[in-house]
């Protein structure tokens, strides 16, 4: 019985290295994948997955808007292209309640494991709704772990503007290293986004 699995990370711990890794050695052994990224995050350029290491650019199979069926565009895409042996998604924090229910549908009916990746909380510490249904929902849960300046675990993704902690905003602004860092709960909370002397750049 094929599972979801559901990765998740604060920023910058290689969730999308890990990923395209895992890819890669399915494509190694002949076999078959759906890449899917939600089409919201655009930072890296439509439809791309850069990863952080640089050096690397990889063109999804499918982008994912809000009202996308993702197991209609798994039958779709497996009777134009036959056998499917996983479904890989990037940013998956981005999915709806409704697709994670249905990407559990294309494991537990069709027998594909589906493996997700993303952001378990946004910047104010609370759950993406994507993040809460695949914490509800999906067999098996990892944490990917980096860290905060001071070495400690990171578990905030925390929004920076003019060098400071923000609290308070919309829940989705899309950016990177220019607008977050990976902080422990600590900081976050004493709004110190660098070591004392340092510069938020």
């Amino acid at each position: 019985m094929a599972k979801v699995y559901f990765r998740y990370a604060a920023m910058n711990a290689g969730k999308s290295t890990q990923l395209l890794q895992v890819r890669h050695n399915y494509h190694e052994r002949h076999q078959r994948t759906l890449l899917l990224k939600p089409e919201l995050d655009d930072r890296d350029g439509v439809g791309l997955i850069r990863p952080r290491i640089g050096g690397l650019e990889v063109r999804v199979d499918a982008l994912v808007q809000p009202g996308t069926d993702l197991r209609a565009l798994v039958e779709a895409d497996m009777k134009t292209s036959g056998r499917l042996d996983c479904i890989l998604i990037d940013e998956a924090q981005f999915l709806s309640p409704q697709q994670v229910r249905q990407l559990c549908d294309v494991a537990d009916f069709q027998d594909i494991p589906v493996m997700a990746y993303g952001l378990r909380a946004d910047f104010r510490g609370e759950l993406f709704p994507g993040s809460a249904a695949l914490m509800a929902l999906a067999d098996a849960i990892e944490e990917l772990k980096t860290i905060c300046w001071c070495g400690r675990k990171a578990t905030v993704n925390a929004r920076i503007q003019d060098g400071h902690v923000q609290y308070e905003g919309p829940q989705i602004l899309i950016g990177g290293n220019e607008a977050y860092t990976a902080l422990c709960r600590k900081h976050w909370r004493l709004d110190q986004p660098v070591p004392p002397g340092a510069r938020f750049d």
